[in-house]
């Protein structure tokens, strides 16, 4: 007898046949239906939402995984309009990469098709349930959605809505299914090689190692976000404050928060004080190396292996380089590979470390807090992959697309 997970998961695929030829249009108004359904289902959701809040709080659930769980009226508007976006992009199903025609005149051309169903792991974060399924939806997936037990009474909620929207339509409701029970489930998914057809874990690094070293279906990895900044000497040091404040207190608890600060050891003694100003004043914590933790006493000692941690909270690790070389080298030493800035006028400077730093995404005199597909124009996104296989950095709708080869011929044979 099939397990309810095995069930679910063949209904899935059957649904993904059928969205793999859906034209644009009808997924574009299954889009707003969706979107329209949420708005609908609010109160709904709003209740299921403070249920769940009210339990994490009860059992000590840290601040950032609070923020992270907690939806409003507000944050169900965003994601109802990240539903719309998504209905304004193109369709990435179909485009054609490239296409010739060889020697013997066979035509061939490499075209964008859906991978099928995709399987999404993450936690906390009931918004990721609209955005994954509008995201999958708009490519041609079905999405079997994994949500955290911390946030399942809202992601009922959120589903329940979305599924609504799709039947509206005339659209199989099958095409986004939330999978419930234990950590039994989580393994069946990981190993339903041949039923699911990739697996993206979005989380903690605890959760994305259990999924890579677990799973038997392919994966797309996202990565945890230690990002740095690097000040260098010839940094206009008022954009650094600014950039610094906004990239570590915009909101803390998300992946492309700054974690890391790195200041040149020549504008330390001018510099550092600064720094120090806007961050306390702003209830920022600063745990520096012996380095920083010298220059102030408002610098708490770091652990060491605080440099490779991500806080996701008012914290931030500080210590001093030599020059772009020791920061650059500090990055590879310490990098989640996820998002690395660095604030300077000297164009070589820039470019040094632009070619050097090995990340998803590199800045110059911005913000890491851009690093997001909707701050790129992509719409929602599924999350920043860090890895360097198919997809890197925000991962929107072409890179939730597969390809094959298209080859017509006129009776050719090979010789």
């Amino acid at each position: 007898m099939s397990s309810p997970f095995i069930t679910q998961a063949t209904a899935a695929r059957d649904a993904a046949r059928a969205l793999a030829v859906l034209p644009r249009g009808r997924k574009d108004a299954a889009l707003h239906a969706m979107a329209d359904a949420l708005l609908a289902a609010q109160t709904q959701v709003l209740v299921a939402n403070r249920e769940d809040v009210a339990a994490a709080e009860e059992a000590g659930t840290a601040r950032a995984m609070i923020d992270r769980l907690t939806l409003s009226e507000d944050r169900i508007a965003a994601m109802a309009q990240g539903l719309r976006d998504l209905a304004s992009l193109p369709d990435p199903v179909g485009d054609v990469l490239r296409g010739f025609t060889t020697a013997d005149g066979l035509r061939i051309t490499q075209v964008r098709v859906p991978f099928g169903v995709v399987g999404i792991i993450y936690e906390a974060r009931p918004n990721v349930t609209a955005d994954a399924a509008g995201i999958c939806l708009k490519s041609g997936n079905a999405a079997l959605l994994r949500g955290s037990s911390s946030a399942l009474k809202s992601n009922r909620a959120v589903v329940a809505a979305l599924r609504e929207g799709l039947q509206g339509q005339g659209i199989d409701p099958n095409a986004v299914c939330l999978v419930e029970g234990g950590r039994e489930v989580t393994t069946e998914m990981m190993t339903a090689r041949g039923l699911v057809d990739v697996l993206i874990p979005r989380g903690g690094a605890g959760l994305i190692n259990a999924v890579v070293t677990g799973s038997t279906v392919p994966v797309i990895e996202t990565g945890t976000g230690n990002c740095h900044l690097f000040v260098d000497a010839e940094a206009d040091q008022q954009m650094a404050l600014d950039i610094i404040l906004n990239a570590k207190t915009q909101r803390p608890s998300v992946c492309n928060a700054l974690e890391t600060l790195l200041v040149h050891e020549a504008i330390a003694e001018e510099f550092v004080p600064k720094v120090l100003d806007v961050l306390t004043g702003a209830g920022v914590t600063v745990h520096g190396d012996e380095s920083m933790t010298s220059l102030s006493g408002r610098v708490v000692p770091a652990a060491e292996d605080e440099f490779d941690a991500e806080y996701l909270s008012l914290d931030l690790a500080a210590r001093l380089v030599k020059d772009v070389d020791d920061a650059v080298a500090h990055i590879r030493a310490h990098s989640s590979g996820h998002s690395e800035t660095i604030i300077t006028k000297n164009l070589a400077t820039a470019n040094r470390f632009t070619s050097q730093v090995d990340a998803a995404a590199v800045l110059v005199n911005a913000s890491s807090r851009f690093v997001d597909g909707g701050e790129f124009g992509f719409g929602a996104e599924i999350g920043i992959s860090t890895q360097k296989l198919h997809a890197r950095g925000p991962m929107a709708l072409p890179e939730m697309t597969s390809t094959k080869y298209v080859i017509v011929g006129d009776g050719h044979t090979r010789a």
